[in-house]
């Protein structure tokens, strides 16, 4: 539902959607508290990652009584995409408990990816649809974000180019480990098919801040799975992006892609420097932010004539320093880097090589939403939020899911508490 969640909008279907989707989160959540009770088996939320994650919900529930704070409404507002939705981590983490599941939701992530994709392409070469075109039409300030050099940016099912285009790169990410693995040719080949096609789709989004996270995922690919063969294949992928920078094209995607890897010559990347350092003051001393749902769309909504309404945050690690101050900063990087560290860990923990792609892929998705978060806010917009918390909760499953398979008769076979 998360995935199609801006397309039932589009064809008519009105009404609090987004509150349904909080409403199903906290449903499954109660759910799964419940069942843990009865099991008495409280192991999920014992784990690294589920630690920092409880202390980042904690931390974001507390800024309901900061001092700083400019209104209730935006914190009311803004919790709910921050820090509520990571509770679909215990979600995943909980019910997640067999191989099969775990292929089937990859199946079902590269299927609506491959819809998305398809969608583009309409969008790119036949056009718009009517409802569509009412929406580019509905405010000349959408033109002005979306209209570049006469030619429109596609967002495909999703609410802006920039949610489509990371969306485009992480099923992405998830195809190269898969061929890079043990699995059949056949399958290999269909991969290699689907990730051509997502990739060419991003392009039709014509955001910049996604062109640059494939390369930086390659990088920690190439790290982690060091050997001859990937050596070789990051020589090669390292050539052909530098013949894509810097070949002479007219295509405005290709040239839009290539100024991703020049951001000094663009005038966006100055401005927001500037906005940033302007704003360096105001963190250093607010150690706990301005409030949640300071800047952005619900600053102006609920504090209009506040300091931070006016600020852009164009970032998502902005955004957290502003809103949550440094000390909000230090807790998301901990839990960046604790997702990482249990990543890198367990993947060469795991010895089943299906599990042990499975790992690595997640990890280059948490990876590649780090980076993506600096020049976008990555992590707010549905369905990356869910799949941010999905990725996180596969680390632990795959890791658990080996240990499984490699001692069959012991706490699993007897019922014992399942540790996470």
């Amino acid at each position: 539902m998360a995935y199609v969640l801006f397309l039932l909008t589009r064809i008519g279907l009105n009404g609090p959607i987004g509150l349904i989707m909080d409403g199903l989160q906290v449903l499954l959540m109660i759910g799964v508290l419940i069942r843990a009770k009865a099991e008495q088996n409280w192991h999920l939320m014992r784990g690294p990652i589920s630690t920092i994650i409880l202390i980042w919900i904690g931390y974001n529930l507390l800024q309901v009584g900061n001092p700083w704070a400019e209104s209730r409404m935006a914190w009311l507002y803004s919790v709910r995409g921050v820090a509520i939705v990571l509770l679909s981590y215990f979600v995943f983490l909980y019910n997640i408990r067999t191989i099969q599941m775990v292929r089937l939701i990859f199946k079902m992530w590269l299927g609506l990816a491959l819809f998305a994709a398809i969608y583009a392409y309409k969008q790119e070469y036949i056009g718009f649809s009517a409802v569509e075109e009412a929406y580019l039409n509905s405010d000349p300030a959408i033109a002005g974000l979306l209209l570049i050099a006469g030619h429109w940016r596609k967002f495909s099912i999703f609410s802006d180019p920039v949610s489509f285009a990371y969306n485009m790169v992480m099923p992405s990410i998830l195809c190269i480990c898969i061929i890079a693995g043990k699995f059949k040719l056949w399958k290999k080949i269909v991969l290699g098919g689907a990730m051509c096609l997502y990739l060419q789709a991003m392009l039709f989004s014509g955001t910049r801040g996604a062109n640059v996270l494939l390369p930086a995922a390659l990088f920690l690919f190439a790290i982690m799975k060091y050997n001859k063969k990937v050596l070789v294949f990051a020589a090669c992928a390292g050539v052909f992006l530098v013949f894509l920078i810097n070949v002479p094209t007219n295509d405005p995607n290709l040239l839009r892609f290539q100024t991703a890897f020049r951001p000094n010559k663009d005038d966006s990347y100055t401005a927001r420097k500037v906005n940033q350092k302007r704003i360096q003051p105001f963190i250093q001393t607010h150690p706990f932010g301005g409030g949640l749902g300071a800047t952005g769309q619900w600053g102006h909504r609920f504090a209009p004539g506040s300091y931070l309404a006016g600020f852009p945050p164009d970032s998502g690690y902005m955004r957290v320093a502003v809103e949550l101050g440094w000390v909000g900063l230090l807790l998301f990087c901990t839990m960046i880097f604790t997702m990482l560290k249990t990543g890198i860990n367990n993947y060469y923990k795991i010895h089943d090589p299906e599990l042990k792609t499975y790992c690595l892929a997640m990890t280059l998705v948490i990876f590649a939403y780090n980076i993506a978060n600096f020049p976008q806010e990555a992590l707010v917009q549905f369905p990356s939020n869910v799949y941010f918390s999905m990725a996180a909760a596969l680390l632990t499953v795959v890791y658990r899911l080996d240990r499984q398979k490699r001692r069959p008769n012991e706490a699993f076979q007897r019922q014992e508490p399942i540790k996470y």
